[in-house]
Formats: structure tokens, C-alpha cells, sequence
């Protein structure tokens, strides 16, 4: 593993070539990547509930950093990161907004996915100033319907892998129509890419600590989300079983600047990575200056 670094590195062609580096904070070390241009505002990636480096659709990052800086990281505790994590999504707002600071970043702009995007809400709702645009991906606001449910679906699918000697992204992220499974597959496959640095696995305390964090924020007080100003792209499957996407509806709804991409066609909770194409082209779309 390498030391703990922020200094420049050469751009890497693709994702799946990212290496992994280091940046510390308060004691801690954050792991992350970075690919893509230094032109204009980087784009910081919020991962999902027990997801690593290795999580991010390469498609997805690829696509992205073809006209943006665009930078994942292990959340505290997480992967190659050190320390403890969190049991609230205010305190990885923090870790967050810490780790972009460190990096020296005054601007940026925020996707969120599933639980990265209840983090984006908080950054986006205390650190106005930092966030310029932010897209809400497989996510809802605080207390939203069924957000306090992840766990036992979690659970369930995880068991259900098991016995069907299945990766549980099957069954959690993706119909389970022909397409459905056929999506899930290839984004499987996509996930395997990268044979070099791989990043460790999420520890079981630190998905305790997630799965706790989730069932928090779904079961607090309805969110004001008229605190946040910023635009805001909001996108999912129409099938989400983990955040129900009446949720994505209601955020784009509310939100004062938010706009809802169609969702998507026979698509779970990773809809953004099953339709990475339209996604992509999209996003990139509505980050423009």
C-alpha cells in the first residue's frame, strides 16, 4: 500500500488504471482516486452502503471524467481508509467535507448515490458555499418511505445470495426481468476490470455502523429541503426496492432548483449504472457551467 499522499500524479487513461492514494486528515487517511481532466470544478463521488472503489461503474467514472475532474474515496473506516466509521450521515458529512478540504478544493460539485446522496443533502444544506450543483442518484431525503426498511431488504438479499450462489447486487441493485438480470451481469463483469490495487472489502463493524447511519436518517423528522439552493439533477430506476423511488419523485419536487430525469426503464437502485450511457450524457449536460 502507498504512503499516504496528495501530491500530483500523472492523469490515467481509464478508471480501472486510477491508482489509489492518500490524503490525511485529523489522523485519519482517506483513500481515494482521481481521473480525468483539471479543467473546471472536480466532481466528488459519494458511494453507496458498503461500497468501495472498486464499486464505482467504470463506465459511469469514465464517462464523467472525459470532460471533468472526478474524484471517489473510501468513506472513514471504509476499504483502504483508516479509523472508525461513522453511525450517522451527519458525521460522514463532515468526514466529507473535511477530506475535499484537504485536497484543497473551495468548489466542487456533488453526485451522490444512495446513501452518498443523503450525505450530499447535508454537505449541500451546511456547506452551501462548497457545492455549486449536486446529482441525487437511488436516494431520498430524510425519513422518506421505506429508507428505514434498507436493512432488513439488505439482509434478506444478502441470504438469498448466498443460497443462489449469487452476488446479492443481483437481487438489491436490478430487476429481476430478462434485462434486469442481463444488466446485472454485464455491470458485474464491468466491476471486475480492474485487476491491479483493488480495494479491501468492506469490514463487518463498518457496515453495522452504515446500516445503523441509514436506519437513522429514514426514520427521522421529514428533511426541509428548501434549505438547498443549488440545482440538483435527480435521477433513478423506476423499480428501486432500497430507497423506493417515490423518493427520487419527491426530492425533485421539493428540492427549490431540482429536475428529475425520466426514471428509468425497468431499473432498480443502480439505474444510473444500467443506463451509463444516457446517464452519463446527461449529467455531463447539466454540469455545465
Amino acid at each position: 500500500m502507498s504512503a499516504p499522499s496528495s501530491s500530483p500524479t500523472p492523469t490515467p487513461s481509464s478508471y480501472k488504471n486510477a491508482p489509489t492514494r492518500f490524503v490525511p486528515v485529523r489522523g485519519v487517511n482517506f483513500a481515494y482516486r482521481q481521473h480525468g481532466s483539471d479543467d473546471g470544478v472536480p466532481l466528488i463521488l459519494l458511494n453507496h452502503l458498503s461500497a468501495v472503489l472498486d464499486n464505482w461503474d467504470p463506465r459511469v467514472v469514465d464517462g464523467l471524467a472525459a470532460r471533468r475532474r472526478v474524484i471517489t474515496y473510501d468513506n472513514r473506516g471504509v476499504g483502504a481508509s483508516s479509523g472508525s466509521t461513522p453511525d450517522t450521515v451527519e458525521a460522514m458529512a463532515r468526514d466529507t467535507v473535511e477530506f475535499i478540504k484537504a485536497l484543497g478544493y473551495e468548489r466542487v460539485d456533488l453526485l451522490g448515490l444512495s446513501m452518498g446522496g443523503f450525505v450530499a443533502q447535508v454537505i449541500a444544506t451546511q456547506e452551501p458555499d462548497l457545492v455549486r450543483k449536486l446529482i441525487l442518484a437511488g436516494t431520498g431525503p430524510a425519513g422518506g418511505p421505506g429508507i428505514d426498511k434498507v436493512t432488513g431488504i439488505t439482509v434478506k438479499d444478502m441470504l438469498r445470495g448466498v443460497l443462489t450462489f449469487k452476488d446479492p447486487k443481483h437481487y438489491l441493485f436490478f430487476t429481476r426481468t430478462a434485462e434486469g438480470r442481463q444488466a446485472a451481469h454485464a455491470f458485474l463483469n464491468r466491476l471486475k476490470e480492474r485487476t491491479d490495487d483493488r480495494d479491501k472489502a468492506i469490514s463487518l463493524s463498518s457496515f453495522r455502523a452504515q446500516l445503523k447511519a441509514i436506519r437513522r436518517w429514514g426514520t427521522q423528522p421529514p428533511a426541509d429541503l428548501s434549505r438547498i439552493h443549488q440545482p440538483a439533477l435527480v435521477a433513478n430506476g423506476e423499480s428501486d426496492r432500497m430507497v423506493p423511488s417515490v423518493n427520487s419523485l419527491d426530492l425533485a419536487a421539493r428540492l427549490p432548483q431540482g429536475e428529475l430525469v425520466p426514471l428509468y426503464a425497468d431499473a432498480g437502485h443502480v439505474g444510473i449504472f444500467q443506463y451509463h450511457d444516457a446517464f452519463v450524457a446527461r449529467a455531463l449536460e447539466f454540469l455545465e457551467p
